[in-house]
């Protein structure tokens, strides 16, 4: 069986690269590699700065391995509810690689959140006050409409742990209230089901808002410890709570019965969050996840094809 619509890839965070300048992370060279030797045909780029950012040497190393991009990724400015022209500039940054390269979509990680990751430290409040909430969604919609009217590029919103956007309540807030034309959610189901939320449901009642997936799982006992013990995703996920599928939630198949019911092309990225242990053995990882994934239906065709 094949979902059709739905086009399986990956990106550097499954690798262990969650920053450009981190030192423990994997040469770019050898993560294209990888993702080559692992049977995928679609990425996402990852960190800015991460691959090459001159779009005719990338362009010309993703062919070599026969690969195509199906989106840019901006994260590590933070949330749009905060410094608007900051995240404007850095969004502007991705965008043109992004366009340069023929993608379709961009991907708005709003990170870092409320808390730090290592030390577990509140930077500002988990809830945002009326007035911040109205700047997230306003901007979220200028930053969308930006990307649509000057690049031809979807702004794809990523709840994310440790943000303001992060419960399904949230989440279906955000949706709710920002403008359509302008701002989709890349469905991260990792995060959301780190945070309690029905993935499935979210998908069925939001059915045109879903404009990308992010897909990966989370340990439930870990996650319920670090609701319990109030730490911040960092650590938890140093302690391993992002899994190999079919090993957490949410429930794989569930999830794929929900997605393939959309009326929708869609990228589905594996983005599994590395833990230092697995840092050396991401490639075994990203094959074995390729291989699960197959089996229920999605598969990486290349662009040509």
């Amino acid at each position: 069986m094949e979902i059709r619509h739905l086009q399986l890839g990956s990106c550097p965070d499954s690798w262990g690269v969650w920053f450009a300048d981190d030192p423990r992370q994997t040469p770019w060279q050898r993560f294209l590699d990888e993702l080559s030797v692992a049977g995928y045909r679609w990425l996402e780029l990852g960190p800015y700065g991460y691959l090459p950012t001159d779009p005719a040497r990338l362009r010309d190393e993703l062919a070599q391995r026969e690969l195509t991009c199906a989106g840019g990724t901006v994260a590590g400015v933070g949330g749009p509810h905060k410094d608007l022209q900051a995240v404007l500039a850095e969004t502007r940054k991705v965008a043109e690689l992004t366009a340069a390269l023929g993608a379709r979509h961009l991907i708005f990680v709003p990170v870092p959140g409320y808390r730090d990751d290592v030390t577990g430290a509140y930077h500002e409040p988990a809830e945002l006050s009326p007035e911040r909430w109205r700047a997230l969604i306003d901007n979220s919609n200028t930053v969308g409409r930006m990307l649509a009217e000057e690049y031809g590029l979807a702004m794809q919103f990523h709840p994310h742990a440790d943000y303001h956007v992060e419960t399904q309540a949230q989440t279906e807030r955000f949706l709710a209230e920002t403008d359509p034309r302008f701002v989709s959610l890349c469905l991260d189901t990792g995060h959301l089901a780190y945070r309690h939320a029905d993935v499935p449901a979210i998908i069925r009642k939001y059915p045109d808002r879903i404009g990308y997936v992010h897909i990966k799982q989370m340990d439930p006992a870990i996650a319920d410890r670090a609701v319990a013990e109030d730490l911040p995703f960092g650590q938890a996920v140093a302690q391993g709570a992002s899994v190999e599928p079919p090993a957490g939630r949410p429930d794989v198949p569930a999830l794929l019965e929900a997605l393939s019911e959309l009326d929708a092309e869609l990228f589905v990225v594996v983005e599994q969050d590395m833990y230092p242990v697995d840092f050396d053995r991401p490639l075994p990882i990203a094959e074995r996840t390729r291989t699960y994934l197959n089996s229920l239906g999605l598969h990486s065709t290349p662009a040509s094809s």
